[in-house]
C-alpha cells in the first residue's frame, strides 16, 4: 500500500503529523484516461466500468483490467464503479425478498444491535448477511454469487483465498448520514490506540481489506448513495486524522456521490475517506448489500459459520453443477464466496500437510467433493472432521 506522505513522518504518528495542507495535496488530482484506459468513463474522478465488459474480461484474460484496478485501489482515486456489476435483477430481487424476511424475524426477535458511525435503529442492517442469505437460501446464494465481478475485484485487490462478509443496510427516507470514516482495520480505532501502532501498520491495514456495496435497487443520488472522496486513501496519516473535525469539514466540501442503478456496484480500498449520505426523499428506500471482503491474511469483520455455510449449500451447488445450470468458473466463483480459502491457522500436531507445504483447505476439500461427486453426507462428515482439527483444544 503506498500513501503520500512527507519523508519527515516518524514511525510513532499521533494528531500533530496531520496537517491540512498535504492532506488537500493528496486529494487535488485529477483521473485522467491515461490513467484508466479500460474504463467506460471517468465520473467525478471515479472511474466507471462497463459490468458487460467486466464478465467478458473474466472469460478470457481478466489480469490486465485486474491490475488496473489494483492501481486505482492502491495509488489511483482508490475506488472503481461498474455499471450492471450484477444483470441477474430477476436474482438481486430474489435475494433482496430473502434478507427482508431475514430482517423482519430479527425485528420480531428484537435481534440485532447498533449501526456503525451512525445512530442505532436509524436504519434496517443486517449483520452476517452473507451466512444468513446461505443458509435461509442456498439457491439464491448460489446464484448471486457465481457473477465472476465480485471474485475478479476480489482477487485485484487481495489475491485468493479473499473471505466474503456482507451486511446489508436499507436506510429509509429520512435516513441521517454517516460520519466520515475510514474502515476496518484501524478505521475502528480510537485515537489513542491508533497512536501505538506504527505507521507501517497503518499502511498494511488498508491492504487487509476491500470495501464494497451492491444496489439492490436504484439510488438516485437524493437517497444518500455513499460519499466518497477520491485519492484520500493515500494520505498516510489518515486513519488519525478522520477523526479529527477539520479534515471532516474538509470530507463534506470535497465529497461525490455516483447514482447508481439496481445491480449496479461500488468498490474502494477501506482508507478511502467514505460516509453513508442522507436519504433526502419521501419514497426511495436505499437498500445496499455491503461488502467487507478481507484478505486470507487477515481478519474478517465477521465471524461466518462457513462449516455449517458449506453443509448448506453443497447439495444445491452439486445440483446446479449437474444439471449445467451454473458453469464450471460459475461453480468455483460460489466456492470461493463460501468456503475458507486458506489452510490455515492450523493445530500441525494433527493437521500437517502430507504433501506440500500446507493441509487442504476447506476450498479445496468442497472442490474435491464436487468434482468427484460425494454425497452430501460425506462432504458434510469431511467438513465437520477437517474443522474438528482445527479447534483449540
Amino acid at each position: 500500500m503506498v500513501m503520500a506522505q512527507s519523508p519527515l513522518l516518524p514511525t510513532w504518528i499521533d494528531r500533530d503529523a496531520c496537517s491540512l495542507d498535504d492532506f488537500r495535496a493528496a486529494i487535488d488530482r485529477e483521473t485522467t484516461r491515461d490513467d484508466v484506459p479500460l474504463a467506460a468513463a471517468i465520473t467525478a474522478n471515479i472511474p466507471v466500468y462497463d459490468g458487460d465488459a467486466v464478465r467478458a474480461a473474466a472469460a478470457d484474460d481478466p489480469k490486465p483490467l485486474m491490475a488496473e484496478w489494483n492501481a486505482v485501489f492502491d495509488t489511483g482515486p482508490g475506488i472503481v464503479a461498474i455499471t450492471n456489476a450484477l444483470d441477474d435483477h430477476d436474482t438481486i430481487d430474489r435475494v433482496s425478498s430473502v434478507l427482508r424476511a431475514v430482517a423482519d424475524r430479527e425485528k420480531d426477535a428484537a435481534a440485532g444491535g447498533g449501526d456503525h458511525f451512525a445512530a442505532a435503529g436509524a436504519n434496517i442492517r443486517i449483520w452476517n448477511a452473507h451466512e444468513k442469505l446461505c443458509m435461509a437460501s442456498p439457491e439464491a446464494f448460489a446464484r448471486y454469487n457465481s457473477n465472476p465481478v465480485i471474485p475478479m475485484v476480489s482477487r485485484a485487490w487481495l489475491g485468493p483465498a479473499y473471505q466474503v462478509t456482507t451486511q446489508v443496510n436499507i436506510v429509509r427516507p429520512g435516513g441521517k448520514a454517516q460520519t466520515c470514516h475510514r474502515d476496518y482495520h484501524m478505521g475502528f480505532m480510537a485515537e489513542d490506540q491508533l497512536t501505538a501502532y506504527p505507521l507501517s501498520a497503518h499502511r498494511i491495514s488498508a491492504a487487509l481489506t476491500l470495501q464494497g456495496a451492491i444496489a439492490h435497487g436504484d439510488m438516485p443520488v437524493a437517497s444518500g448513495p455513499t460519499k466518497l472522496l477520491p485519492y484520500s486513501q493515500t494520505y498516510a496519516t489518515g486513519y488519525i486524522a478522520a477523526l479529527l473535525p477539520a479534515f471532516r469539514d474538509l470530507f463534506e466540501e470535497r465529497f461525490v456521490q455516483l447514482e447508481l442503478a439496481k445491480g449496479d456496484a461500488v468498490f474502494f480500498n477501506p482508507a478511502t475517506f467514505h460516509a453513508a449520505g442522507e436519504n433526502r426523499t419521501t419514497k426511495v428506500e436505499r437498500f445496499a448489500n455491503l461488502l467487507q471482503i478481507g484478505s486470507g491474511f487477515g481478519r474478517s469483520i465477521e465471524i461466518v459459520n462457513r462449516t455449517s455455510m458449506c453443509i448448506a449449500l453443497y447439495p444445491t451447488l452439486a445440483a446446479l453443477k449437474d444439471t449445467g445450470d451454473l458453469t464450471a468458473d460459475e461453480i468455483d466463483n460460489v466456492v470461493a464466496a463460501c468456503a475458507e480459502g486458506y489452510p490455515f491457522p492450523v493445530n500441525l500436531d494433527v493437521d500437517s500437510p502430507l504433501t506440500g507445504m500446507a493441509p487442504p483447505s476447506q476450498q479445496d476439500l468442497m472442490r474435491q467433493a464436487l468434482a468427484e461427486t460425494w454425497p452430501a453426507e460425506r462432504l458434510a462428515s469431511e467438513v465437520r472432521a477437517q474443522a474438528d482439527l482445527r479447534r483449540v483444544n
